[in-house]
């Protein structure tokens, strides 16, 4: 029987949401989306403008404890307030960073109750940026091979070390990052979770250049930083645990969870602009238009299934390795889309600048390229495809031979 109550609890929130986006969200930006954060719009006033307001309103973290500043929306009313922000092309400017994505999460997690007084309030209002070190020159998907080491030096720790492919450190105020407490325990054991002030001497961040132009990639040299002894995020050498939990975090962002407002026009649009058409305006290429289609299916199974996997971690409190299932969903509908976009455009599709290129043209062949690292970063393909064997499909493990 429905719940006539609720429904109607969320149309007053529906009504709530769209007087509230219609006074605060500038038409400027409407349909912009991630392009906000990367061009010249990135330090315009209304972007700055729209940033503080969803920062302070808490509707950047919609469910997240109002205590911290968040929007303490149910779930139910957070997928509403995303509904209306898609109708206007209205996105979430916040989601784009590390600290809403997979920081901020972790220290609800797991958060001694001075750490999320300290640390939620400036992610909510996007105040300060964090990247996350894990990955090192030697040790990238086997990750518990890091060696980077904090020191307890009694009242503060000391770290030495490397991290590698640190997105965005060069534009980070703070970094969860990974480090070996205990040189002399099983790989798996002895590390810990910091959280590290990166405004310090002894931390140098060197940018690392992608095929596809600008890069948030960086080489981060740690030598002789300095924590205090507070910086542990959870129990001392359970680091992995905490680690873990951060990367369920990750992967649930990546799968198209958080784009709120960001609307790609559908791929048989496009395709009427540059392919020709029959006289009913279907396009002549039957093989191209079965492969649209199914890109087009592929992505809605997607959609349906994200949305039945954020309820049941409702239920679950959190992340689960569904997100596993779901990123590497997420990036075999992404990375076809950008191949058919490619094949559609042709030639076209192929301009890195010049006038005879438009930007939807550039950024096609940009966001093709840049959309190969979606089977790397944030857990290979093969990870995730172990992941789904072993904790959701039950099979023996033969991945570890220690």
């Amino acid at each position: 029987m429905a719940d006539f109550g609720a429904d109607l609890e969320l149309e007053e929130f529906r009504n709530e949401a769209k007087a509230w986006l219609a006074a605060n969200f500038p038409p400027s930006l409407a349909g912009k989306g991630a392009a906000a954060m990367t061009d010249a719009l990135a330090d315009s006033p209304d972007l700055r403008a729209w940033k503080k307001a969803i920062g302070d309103k808490g509707w950047a973290t919609p469910t997240w404890p109002t205590q911290y500043g968040g929007g303490g929306l149910s779930q139910a009313k957070a997928r509403v307030l995303g509904q209306e922000m898609a109708k206007i092309g209205a996105f979430n400017p916040l989601m784009f960073g590390m600290g809403i994505t997979m920081i901020g999460p972790t220290i609800l997690d797991y958060g001694t109750e001075a750490q999320k007084a300290k640390h939620i309030p400036p992610i909510v209002r996007g105040e300060v940026r964090w990247c996350v070190g894990y990955s090192e020159p030697g040790a990238g998907s086997d990750l518990a091979s890091l060696q980077t080491r904090a020191v307890d030096k009694g009242d503060h720790w000391v770290i030495n070390g490397q991290k590698t492919w640190t997105s965005g450190a060069q534009w980070s105020d703070w970094c969860g990052m990974l480090v070996r407490t205990d040189p002399s325990a099983k790989k798996h054991d002895g590390i810990s979770f910091m959280l590290v002030d990166m405004h310090q001497p002894g931390i140098e961040t060197r940018p690392i250049a992608l095929i596809a132009g600008a890069s948030p990639f960086c080489e981060t040299f740690i030598t002789d930083a300095v924590a205090p002894k507070d910086a542990l995020l959870g129990q001392l050498n359970v680091g992995w645990t905490v680690g873990k939990r951060l990367l369920q975090h990750e992967r649930a962002s990546q799968t198209g969870g958080g784009g709120a407002g960001v609307r790609q026009a559908p791929l048989h649009e496009l395709a009427a602009k540059y392919c020709a058409t029959d006289a009913t305006g279907r396009l002549e290429d039957l093989d191209l238009r079965n492969r649209i289609i199914r890109n087009a299916m592929d992505a809605r199974a997607h959609g349906l299934t994200l949305a039945r996997a954020a309820a049941e971690a409702k239920e679950a409190n959190g992340a689960t390795n569904a997100a596993s299932v779901l990123k590497n969903s997420a990036t075999n509908v992404a990375q076809t889309r950008a191949e058919l976009t490619l094949e559609i455009m042709g030639a076209q599709g192929l301009g890195w600048e010049g006038a005879q290129f438009n930007r939807e043209e550039v950024e096609a062949v940009r966001g093709w390229l840049s959309g190969k690292a979606m089977s790397i970063y944030g857990g290979s393909a093969e990870i995730q495809n172990n992941i789904i064997s072993k904790r959701i499909l039950g099979l023996p493990d033969t991945t570890q031979s220690t």
